[in-house]
């Protein structure tokens, strides 16, 4: 019997993506998953969309903000009303792959893992393609708090093992801050190397602006570690910023050398 799987989704201001994310959702092979859309108080046409599939699929269920909090509260809704033993995560861009669950579950109840990830593929604000980002094998607590290298679209936690938590009230990075607690409660993240899930990259977001990493970084330590601003950005010069370089050459290279599987996808 499949157990059920929670999947977390929130909204803004998304009319553009969502019906591929929640499309991607829908085509998943494994079949006993919810969906949870929390709406951040949209003012585009993101709650239609929702209120149609909704009405289509009865895994659906969606909850509405009548004014902005931020994606760390609607996350944290959505959490709060998942009722899968497994929570899972995928923001209104992005798309998951059609095995992504079938896979990552299978992986997990066979190896005995508590916390999984995988590796995934990029694409530009248009959907297309344009690089890959291959996950370690396993991921310790004080790898991630080095360097966050578990893509939160491919994360997924057993609540049998660890107890359903919420998010900080971080208003950037708070997906990073949770990832570190749940390292804080399970231990290690394993992951499969095969790509499951699509990451869109946006021109104008965090990842493609490096210096606002600092300080959203140096907030996660202080909430997650209790550390002060000196530690925290001491901790950054010292540690996170020398990982977090390193994987970008990183990343790219393996871009380069695996080229071939994004373009032919892409075909």
């Amino acid at each position: 019997m499949e157990e059920l799987v929670s999947v977390i989704m929130p909204t803004y201001n998304g009319e553009k993506y969502l019906a591929a994310s929640i499309d991607s959702i829908i085509s998943q092979t494994y079949k006993n998953w919810e969906l949870i859309i929390t709406d951040d108080c949209s003012s585009d046409g993101t709650r239609a969309i929702i209120r149609r599939y909704v009405a289509q699929d009865s895994r659906i269920r969606a909850f509405f903000f009548e004014e902005n909090q931020g994606s760390g509260a609607t996350r944290n809704k959505c959490i709060e009303e998942a009722r899968g033993r497994y929570i899972a995560f995928c923001d209104s861009d992005d798309r998951w792959l059609p095995e992504k669950l079938e896979k990552q579950v299978r992986f997990m109840q066979k190896n005995g893992h508590a916390f999984a990830f995988s590796s995934y593929y990029t694409c530009n604000e248009e959907g297309t393609l344009n690089g890959i980002v291959i996950a370690p094998e396993k991921q310790s607590l004080t790898n991630t708090k080095r360097d966050d290298k578990i893509g939160f679209l491919t994360a997924i936690y057993d609540t049998s093992r660890c107890p359903k938590m919420l998010m900080p009230l971080l208003r950037k990075r708070q997906d990073w801050a949770y990832v570190l607690q749940i390292h804080q409660k399970v231990g290690n993240a394993y992951a499969i190397r095969e790509p499951l899930g699509i990451y869109r990259l946006h021109q104008n977001g965090i990842s493609h602006n490096k210096w606002s990493l600092i300080k959203y970084n140096a907030a996660v330590y202080q909430e997650v570690f209790g550390y002060g601003k000196l530690h925290s950005y001491a901790y950054l010069l010292t540690f996170f910023l020398p990982t977090y370089f390193t994987k970008r050459i990183r990343n790219k290279l393996l871009s380069q050398r695996y080229s071939h599987l994004w373009q032919n996808n892409n075909a």
